[in-house]
């Protein structure tokens, strides 16, 4: 008999390698992979069989369901809410992340414990996960226990208790799983990295509870935010492998007494209901080296002005800036570039993605093969070339409005002179058409790589359930994976260069109005390190000098 697999992933930086169809619109594309995935011809385009229709139909309190009956011996469902860290405000800062540990705690008409012995009888895998722009409760089951899981999830989203006792404990438990994360740099840094380089605003707000926070965190501050977001025009429920029909029923059925927001769409919530966003700025970074809690609170510190925005309605302001700690203990010094990165709703994304294959990267002891990336350029021209590089790797993070987009270096410190250059190097080496840059062989090796990945991944029910609830979350319906590949087909390699000088030049205009600045964390020995963005700069890199933090 199988036991149920329960998980919680709390953190989007845990799928920093899931499919690169996240990297284009934050998503991967869905479908069974015996009927998707077809050779390659010399020019590599692909050629795809039919994609299964992706059924989406509002109920009346505003609440899609969006299904794909695609065959296989397990079905899979999840709920996904318009909400996260970038809509908390200063009262509620942290709550994403508390809210996801107690997301199958005691509701109403369950304790705690009945609804374990309940998720251990369904026989599936249940979990949830909380990200910047979406909190998501999901499970892949047999088929006949579709009714009972759709129960299961109204009740846990609906009916939460949120018991004092059972957040102290969860409390506990979190303040654990933060110290232990801020000891890995390849956790922590990217979180970091959003931080300084969306400060003050939206993507920015940490994704965990600082240690103050955690300590004042009380039921009414997470009941107060689950009332704000939780809300049917904000919620998609999606489902692979099963009846549409059967679906909007038991939507219906147990989500259908949500009441709807007047007046409001699915991407807003009104401003009555909502407390104003208030500024929040860097400190020094001293208090950094406690834990990554106190680390969270001292970064972002509550300023006395306020948005006059909503977080429902706040673009996401890209700012740039750097970000230095000083850690001798570290065998290795990590260093992140980003820049300001395109947003899934931009028409180039599809180019940014390629890009990002094309650099790859990886780390010096990789198992090896084509697939791991031995041919991309960072591998080829950084690791292949500089013994002390341990692992270099392009990093690309799609949102609804804006991106991050950059490479990562960690290398002994003895080489802190070197590194910012050779990055630089190999941001320049993609913006220009000359010798030593990018070949059409690059170019259709990366394309290839790309939609081998993208169609691989589809092989996974559950990133086929996160295809669908994201991209109706976001678009309202479902880009065919037939036309996500005949873009992929169609990158030249101007394009490629027009997107990459975009990017790198500072130039990428979110609806935000980014400032084009460079954002740089570097943590670890920091001895010998040179004015990183002076080197950057001077290489031609970001539109404008950075604000020091």
């Amino acid at each position: 008999m199988l036991s149920c697999r329960f998980v919680r992933r709390t953190y989007e930086w845990h799928r920093l390698a899931y499919p690169i169809a996240r990297k284009i619109w934050h998503a991967g594309q869905s479908r069974e992979a015996s009927s998707l995935v077809a050779p390659f011809d010399k020019s590599g385009k692909t050629a795809l069989g039919k994609n299964a229709v992706t059924h989406v139909t509002t109920l009346s309190n505003g609440i899609r369901v969006a299904t794909e009956n695609t065959l296989g011996h397990f079905s899979a469902v999840g709920v996904f809410v318009d909400a996260g860290s970038r809509y908390e405000t200063p009262r509620t800062l942290g709550v994403s992340h508390i809210l996801d540990r107690m997301a199958f705690k005691s509701t109403k008409n369950r304790t705690s414990a009945q609804l374990q012995n309940e998720l251990e009888a369904l026989c599936g895998n249940v979990m949830s996960s909380t990200g910047r722009e979406s909190m998501i409760y999901q499970a892949a089951i047999f088929p006949k226990r579709l009714p009972k899981m759709m129960e299961f999830f109204a009740d846990v989203i609906i009916n939460p208790l949120i018991l004092p006792e059972e957040l102290e404990e969860q409390q506990q438990t979190a303040l654990y799983e933060i110290n232990e994360i801020w000891q890995k740099p390849d956790m922590i840094i990217p979180e970091l990295t959003h931080t300084v380089a969306f400060n003050n605003n939206t993507l920015g707000f940490p994704m965990l509870c600082s240690e103050e926070k955690l300590a004042v965190m009380k039921p009414q501050i997470i009941r107060e935010y689950l009332e704000r977001w939780y809300r049917p025009e904000r919620i998609v429920i999606a489902g692979a492998g099963i009846e549409h029909k059967e679906t909007v029923e038991l939507a219906e059925k147990y989500f259908g007494a949500m009441h709807k927001s007047v007046g409001l769409t699915h991407r807003t919530v009104g401003d009555s209901l909502l407390e104003t966003t208030a500024g929040i700025k860097p400190a020094g970074k001293p208090s950094l080296y406690k834990t990554i809690t106190t680390a969270a609170a001292s970064i972002l510190q509550s300023d006395h002005s306020s948005s006059p925005l909503s977080p429902a309605y706040e673009k996401a302001h890209y700012t740039g800036g750097t970000l230095f700690l000083d850690e001798h203990t570290l065998p290795f010094t990590h260093m992140y570039v980003a820049f300001e990165g395109l947003s899934v709703h931009d028409p180039d994304i599809y180019i940014l993605s390629t890009l990002q294959m094309l650099l790859g990267g990886g780390g010096s002891f990789s198992a090896g093969g084509p697939g791991k990336g031995l041919h991309t350029r960072l591998f080829k021209q950084v690791l292949s070339q500089f013994q002390w590089v341990e692992s270099c790797l392009c990093f690309n993070h799609c949102y609804n409005d804006s991106g991050l987009f950059g490479i990562m270096m960690s290398y002994r410190p003895e080489y802190n002179c070197f590194a910012a250059t050779v990055i630089a190097e190999q941001f320049n080496a993609v913006t220009n058409l000359g010798s030593g840059s990018v070949t059409e062989d690059d170019l259709i090796r990366a394309k290839n790589q790309l939609k081998s990945n993208l169609l691989m991944n589809f092989e996974s029910r559950m990133v086929q359930l996160e295809d669908i609830g994201r991209q109706v979350q976001l678009n309202g319906y479902r880009i065919p994976v037939e036309e996500m590949c005949e873009k992929i087909d169609k990158i030249t390699l101007e394009d490629l260069v027009r997107v990459a000088q975009r990017v790198f030049r500072g130039n990428v205009y979110n609806e935000g109005n980014g400032t084009g600045a460079i954002t740089v964390v570097v943590q670890g020995n920091l001895l010998g390190l040179p004015d990183v963005e002076k080197v950057l700069e001077t290489s031609g890199l970001g539109r404008s000098r950075s604000r020091f933090i």
